[in-house]
């Protein structure tokens, strides 16, 4: 199953398109703004992304995009050959006239797909993660700071190894729930799940020693760090 992220600001369009990926197996989140486009990349596994849209300009999303994630995208045009030109030159891997076929967006779903997978990385699991001097054994969920063995809790556990092992992104608190209280994405942005995610990571900080392991991203969520370094929380 693969999970698309929906951009498009008309939301009979959007719903119509999501019922419609849904029959064909897809797992589907819709946004209507760039910005939120933006905020909500990292669940996704592939982008479809109507370059129409009320806050940012389509394609500057669409650079954006390209720019900071590993994810296949097609564009929605309605300016003609010029705007499908301009929406490849951005970034996207196709672009797409609108009004289209459901069957003919499938299609190019699977081109699309079929020419990232052999850039996608290998899915053998990955056991034991390094950042720094912090090193993570997931299989006897040691964890090891300047070779000083740390005792955590088995959340506070699951909650430093996926920030390791996706530390080349800033992770949100929404995606943090998801993944390590198993909430859902719907439900993972109130007041006290905000609280339960910062809870961990003050204590996380507490625990490795330095507050630079965790680092802050105002406004969205966190990252990994590495104490000593220039990274501030």
């Amino acid at each position: 199953m693969v999970h698309i992220l929906v951009v498009e600001a008309q939301k009979h369009e959007a719903l119509t398109l999501t019922r419609n990926l849904e029959r064909y197996g897809h797992d589907v989140t819709t946004v209507d703004s760039g910005t939120a486009a933006l905020e909500n990349l990292q669940q996704a596994d592939f982008v479809l992304l109507d370059l129409d849209l009320p806050d940012i300009d389509g394609l500057t999303v669409c650079r954006t995009l390209r720019e900071t994630a590993h994810v296949p995208l097609i564009a929605f045009a309605g300016g003609g050959e010029m705007e499908r030109v301009l929406g490849l030159r951005a970034g996207a891997d196709d672009c797409l006239d609108k009004p289209y076929q459901i069957r003919e967006l499938a299609a190019r779903i699977q081109a699309v797909m079929r020419r990232w997978e052999p850039r996608r990385p290998a899915l053998a699991p990955k056991t034991t993660v390094s950042v720094g001097g912090l090193h993570i054994d997931a299989v006897s969920r040691e964890v090891r700071v300047q070779g000083r063995r740390v005792e955590l809790t088995r959340k506070e556990f699951d909650l430093l190894y996926y920030l390791a092992r996706h530390s080349e992104m800033v992770v949100t608190r929404q995606r943090l729930m998801a993944e390590i209280w198993e909430i859902p994405m719907a439900q993972a942005l109130g007041a006290q799940a905000s609280r339960t995610v910062d809870t961990h990571v003050n204590s996380l900080r507490k625990k490795l020693g330095q507050s630079d392991w965790i680092v802050t991203v105002r406004g969205v969520g966190f990252r990994m760090g590495t104490a000593g370094g220039k990274d501030a929380a």
